[in-house]
C-alpha cells in the first residue's frame, strides 16, 4: 500500500455539542484523510462511558490518539471531562494527546485547561485548516 495514501491517524475523537462545527471538522477529516475513523460524542459523559471500559481492559488499538475536547456542553462539560478522565487514566499506558478547542478567549479557561498534564493545546475557535491539520500530522509522528 502506498504509505502516502494513508491516513496519519487511526482513531481520533471529537467532543463537541455544537453540530455545525462536528460536521466541519468530519469533512476535513474525511477530505484530508486525516484519520481512518472519527468518534463523535455530544458530552463528557458519553465519551467516558465509552472509554473507562476500553481502560480497563486497556484496549489501545481502540482508544483514540487526538481527542478534541470542547469546554461548554450539557451533561457533563469538558472540565469534568478532563478531572475524571485524569483519574481513570492514571496508571495506564495509553497514548492520547488532548487538544481543548472552544471558543472561549478567557485566559483563564487558556491557563486552567494548559494545566493539565494530559492537554497538549488550547484552541480557540474557529482553528484554521492548517492548524488543524498540523495537529493530526504532529500526532503521527
Amino acid at each position: 500500500m502506498n504509505s502516502s495514501l494513508q491516513s496519519p491517524i487511526k482513531l481520533a475523537c471529537v467532543i463537541d455539542d455544537d453540530n455545525v462545527y462536528i460536521n466541519l471538522i468530519k469533512k476535513i477529516v474525511d477530505i484530508k484523510k486525516l484519520s481512518e475513523n472519527l468518534l463523535v460524542f455530544k458530552n463528557g459523559k458519553e465519551a467516558l462511558d465509552y472509554f473507562i471500559p476500553i481502560l480497563e481492559n486497556i484496549s489501545e488499538d481502540s482508544f483514540p490518539e487526538i481527542i478534541l475536547l470542547d469546554l461548554n456542553m450539557p451533561v457533563m462539560d469538558g472540565w469534568n471531562f478532563l478531572r475524571e478522565f485524569t483519574k481513570i487514566k492514571t496508571g495506564r499506558s495509553v497514548k492520547t494527546t488532548i487538544y481543548v478547542v472552544s471558543s472561549s478567549i478567557n485566559p483563564y479557561d487558556v491557563e486552567r485547561a494548559k494545566s493539565y498534564s494530559l492537554v497538549s493545546d488550547y484552541l480557540i475557535k474557529p482553528v484554521n485548516l492548517q492548524k488543524f491539520e498540523s495537529l493530526f500530522n504532529k500526532n503521527s509522528a
